[in-house]
């Protein structure tokens, strides 16, 4: 059963790599960069975690020390990637600062499990970024009209940003900010998306609810029924397997 949900996870992952390179997925790259860019240099600490590998790097704009890019899939590590499941990740409890999970809970098996990880997984106070597709717009309108099982990212379960919350908060999350992205129509020709630019401009405006895709961030909030860590340890380690070259070091 781990290895077929290792397969179908990786096959997911390649599936959103193609995608983010097509025309469609390269404009919502752009926006997602964008708010990431403002976002992240606020952020600080030793370990940022990004679940799910596009092939590009999303954490240039961050102040963490050091990123750490998670692939899909059942080794430790390879290439310099750490390998793992977002429902069991390689990493020690109370071990990042952050993590970012880009789309990754609309096609997981079991999300509920992919957010318990993270809470395992964070530091108190530590900071979860999810992006995902927003269903209640014209990319959520798009999914239903033409859902077909596997693709990307028509085939996902888009979450809404209210359960999302919900879901959050049951496990001891405050929300610290929520943004939606992306008001273009989801059409895959550029030119079209250009003519159709002022639907974006008209929705972002006045209906900013139905923005394509969402923006959450939420911390940790510290537990007061139990002794804390220290928030900032100088040799905090990832994981056994991870002490050469699975991070990506920025600040030397």
């Amino acid at each position: 059963m781990k290895q077929d949900n290792g397969q179908a996870c990786r096959d997911i992952n390649a599936r959103l790599r193609e995608w983010y390179a097509r025309p469609l997925g390269r404009a919502v790259a752009s926006a997602e960069r964008e708010a990431l860019a403002r976002l992240l240099p606020t952020l600080f600490g030793y370990y940022l975690l990004q679940v799910g590998d596009t092939g590009d790097d999303w954490l240039t704009d961050s102040r963490i020390l050091h990123h750490v890019v998670m692939s899909h899939g059942l080794d430790q590590s390879a290439g310099g990637v750490l390998q793992g499941l977002p429902m069991a990740l390689p990493v020690r409890s109370d071990s990042l600062d952050a993590v970012l999970l880009l789309h990754t809970l609309e096609f997981a098996g079991d999300p509920h499990q992919v957010l318990r990880e993270v809470d395992r997984v964070l530091v108190p106070e530590g900071h979860l970024i999810v992006l995902g597709f927003n269903p209640y717009s014209f990319w959520g309108l798009r999914r239903i009209l033409g859902r077909r099982r596997g693709q990307v990212p028509w085939g996902g379960r888009f979450i809404g940003c209210n359960r999302l919350r919900d879901w959050l908060k049951l496990l001891g999350f405050e929300l610290v900010k929520h943004q939606k992205l992306f008001y273009r129509p989801p059409v895959a020709s550029d030119r079209l998306g250009r003519r159709l630019s002022f639907v974006a401009r008209f929705c972002e405006r006045w209906c900013p609810v139905l923005g394509g895709v969402y923006l959450v961030v939420a911390r940790k909030k510290v537990s007061t029924l139990t002794p804390v860590r220290p928030r900032w340890r100088p040799r905090r380690s990832l994981s056994a397997g991870l002490a050469n070259g699975s991070t990506r070091n920025v600040h030397e």
